[in-house]
């Protein structure tokens, strides 16, 4: 399912050069598919750790017109080398688990700062007029202050992950600030649909509720369901993403991304065992750890973006949800033993 596209996208793509670090994960996938259907010369690199997401299964279909190098961002020799020549950069590459950026902070650290660092030196030594989109997270504000979230809003990061990824959106902006790097960061709010993580909770609780659905688990909403989301299906996430490449303004600044909808956990449950004609959802206590770094509700604003990027959603969650379902009806298999 594809969004509605900005007219200059095909010609600012076509045959161009396209890196995609976190290429065969959730999101990085999505947007290799979208961007070899623009005509542009796509290579993913990915390190295909089993705890990130990565799977081959994920470019299925476009393994010819995708180059895939399996590498880690980490290695500033691969990323000498691979950075070069390229027209565009996507920085999707990181761990994002926020309950393992607590049990393994360093690791954390080692992949979301340091890996950025490679990629930005590799990119200020041997491509300083590449074109670089960063992808942030809503997760770096902590428990708001007010709502809807806007790019004002003090950062107060609840955990390790939310720490470092504050700091690898900023590596991006000092490297613009001081070496004029082309960088631009959005920040990313429960990106959902087809390829995401299933198989547990590691990359969005959501995956591990729709896995738990299909299999005829209960789903376990932490808390009293009350807590508020806003949701990004994925493809509107590559929209933005493709947008910012292109879009001079955007260099050197950040936005935030979001949903149209506001929707509970509790009815946000509910909707999924509607769309799906079965289920059942048990509201249970939070678990400490978990407890200790949630941020209560959440969604946040996107009308820089509209401003600048002529970006929105156009995805309803109704909708986005649907296909996300009959996705892993279909291929779920590939994504749980």
């Amino acid at each position: 399912m594809a969004t509605n596209a900005a007219p200059h996208l095909a010609a600012a793509f076509r045959d161009q050069p396209v890196l995609i670090t976190g290429g065969l994960g959730f999101i990085g996938s999505n947007l290799a598919r979208r961007l070899a259907d623009l005509g542009a010369r796509v290579t993913a690199i990915d390190s295909l750790i089993p705890e990130y997401g990565g799977k081959r299964f994920n470019l299925a279909g476009y393994e010819e017109r995708v180059r895939i190098n399996i590498a880690d961002v980490r290695d500033e020799y691969s990323m000498d080398h691979l950075v070069r020549g390229q027209a565009f950069i996507f920085n999707l590459a990181g761990q994002v688990s926020h309950l393992d950026s607590m049990h393994n902070p360093y690791t954390d650290l080692d992949i979301n700062c340091r890996s950025q660092l490679s990629i930005l030196e590799a990119c200020r030594k041997h491509n300083p007029s590449v074109r670089l989109v960063y992808s942030g997270t809503r997760q770096i504000y902590g428990r708001p202050r007010y709502l809807p979230v806007d790019e004002q809003h003090p950062v107060d990061p609840v955990d390790v992950n939310g720490v470092n990824k504050v700091a690898g959106e900023w590596y991006h902006i000092v490297y613009q600030r001081a070496y004029g790097l082309r960088a631009t960061s959005l920040r990313l709010t429960n990106t959902y649909g087809p390829r995401m993580r299933v198989v547990d909770a590691r990359q969005t609780f959501l995956g591990i509720w729709l896995r738990r659905l299909l299999q005829g688990d209960e789903i376990l909403v932490f808390g009293d369901g009350r807590q508020r989301r806003d949701f990004t299906y994925v493809d509107d996430a590559v929209e933005a993403l493709l947008r910012a490449a292109t879009c001079e303004a955007a260099v050197g600044a950040i936005y935030n991304l979001g949903g149209e909808e506001v929707i509970s956990l509790q009815a946000l449950a509910e909707l999924l065992i509607e769309l799906q004609g079965s289920g059942r959802y048990r509201l249970v206590p939070f678990p400490a750890e978990q407890k200790a770094i949630d941020i209560g509700d959440y969604f946040g604003s996107y009308a820089r973006a509209k401003a600048d990027l002529g970006w929105q959603p156009r995805v309803g969650l109704r909708e986005g949800l649907t296909h996300t379902l009959a996705y892993y009806a279909a291929h779920g298999h590939e994504y749980w033993p």
